[in-house]
């Protein structure tokens, strides 16, 4: 892309795809950071190509009926948040439109499949995970600045619960400074039940154990393994995705430390669960031994090379959870294959969702279902359920 100084005056139509207000000028597209619908506004354009550019506000002349003032000192420089500026009900929609925008370019999805919205209870206050930033120079903690690998050192975030912004504060009087390796660093942190708090330090024993407790399941897990991050959803997470499964044999694909697998076993005579960081397969053995669930088959393997090893069998049931990238286009394929009825795909990338959606599409399945879950209030992320049916 080429670097330019110009400047434009533009009116924002709506958010796209990675949170950009979309705008149009004379012979450009435009994509303005930080905008909201409705708004007018002057904009430096940063990068060009063609006719797609990007741009920064440079002043708000005119803000849409939905824009609000940030409720973090930290918003427009820090990375981690990008949709404060918007009201929540306009937040959700955006993320609607997300979805569909990706469904109809990369899918190829007719823009009529209804989409359900579950809000997040809470707006504010609600991570439960934390990645924060270190700079062994400056000895302070905090987020990425957007778009840039420089640190922009915080003493609160008001996403985290409490638990973890009094972690914030007590590292930052208490890290260890002579422990941190030189160059980048960073350290995980998690809360659980009853405020118990995990944290991944540089060079230090394994983090603690903690525990997090829904629909009547507990799962343990520690700062150094993935668990969803919105603690106030995962019920709800639960129903769109495993709602009405049941049968002989499921699939737990990217099946982590058995947030999905644990109540699958509940309805279904077997589950095998595949999943390849050896930390959460270890913790999955031990919450389905805790939860008393014998018939889950705790695979450490990569999901790629269990399928592309897998025969085909009789399969009633998938959930695929796989990482933001998505899966490669080989372990799609060999998914497909398997020709599994019902299928529940948990997605927090919409454009490879769309992809993967197409895919399926293409080769008999059809959309059941569409729901659209806000783990990530204040971002331009959302968590997507599509169940699919075999035709």
């Amino acid at each position: 892309m080429q670097e330019t100084e110009e400047h434009l005056e533009v009116t924002i139509e709506r958010i796209v795809p990675r949170g950009y207000g979309l705008a149009h000028a004379p012979g450009q597209t435009v994509f303005v950071a930080l905008a909201a619908p409705g708004d007018r506004v002057k904009a430096r354009v940063i990068q060009r190509k063609g006719a797609v550019s990007f741009a920064e506000i440079t002043e708000i002349l005119e803000p849409g009926p939905d824009r609000i003032a940030p409720r973090c000192k930290y918003f427009g420089k820090c990375g981690g948040c990008d949709f404060q500026h918007l009201s929540y009900p306009e937040q959700l929609a955006s993320k609607v439109s997300i979805i569909r925008d990706c469904f109809r370019r990369i899918a190829k999805i007719e823009t009529n499949v209804e989409i359900g919205v579950i809000p997040s209870p809470l707006e504010f206050g609600y991570r439960s995970r934390a990645q924060w930033h270190l700079s062994s120079e400056t000895r302070e903690i905090g987020y990425y600045q957007r778009n840039s690998r420089q640190l922009v050192p915080v003493d609160e975030c008001p996403k985290l619960v409490e638990p973890l912004n009094a972690e914030l504060a007590r590292l930052r009087a208490e890290l260890d400074w002579e422990r941190v390796p030189p160059g980048a660093a960073m350290i995980d942190s998690a809360a659980g039940d009853g405020g118990a708090v995990s944290t991944n330090l540089p060079q230090a024993e394994r983090p603690q154990t903690i525990a997090f407790t829904a629909k009547g399941e507990t799962f343990r897990y520690a700062a150094d393994v993935f668990f969803q991050g919105n603690q106030y959803l995962i019920p709800a997470l639960l129903d769109a995705a495993l709602a009405g499964s049941g049968g002989g044999t499921s699939l737990d694909l990217y099946s982590g430390v058995g947030l999905f697998s644990i109540p699958m076993s509940r309805t279904f005579e077997r589950v095998v669960a595949v999943e390849d960081n050896p930390e959460s397969v270890r913790y999955a053995r031990r919450n389905a031994l805790e939860n008393g669930r014998t018939n889950i088959d705790n695979r450490l393997k990569s999901v790629r090379h269990f399928l592309r090893d897998f025969s085909k069998a009789d399969i009633d049931f998938v959930l695929l959870d796989p990482p933001r990238a998505g899966t490669e286009r080989d372990t799609m394929e060999n998914l497909i294959k398997l020709e599994v009825p019902r299928i529940s795909y948990v997605a927090c990338e919409p454009s490879v969702l769309a992809r993967d959606l197409r895919r399926f599409i293409e080769r008999g399945y059809t959309i059941d279902s569409v729901t659209a879950i806000d783990l990530f209030p204040q971002m331009h992320h959302v968590e997507t359920v599509v169940r699919l049916w075999k035709r």
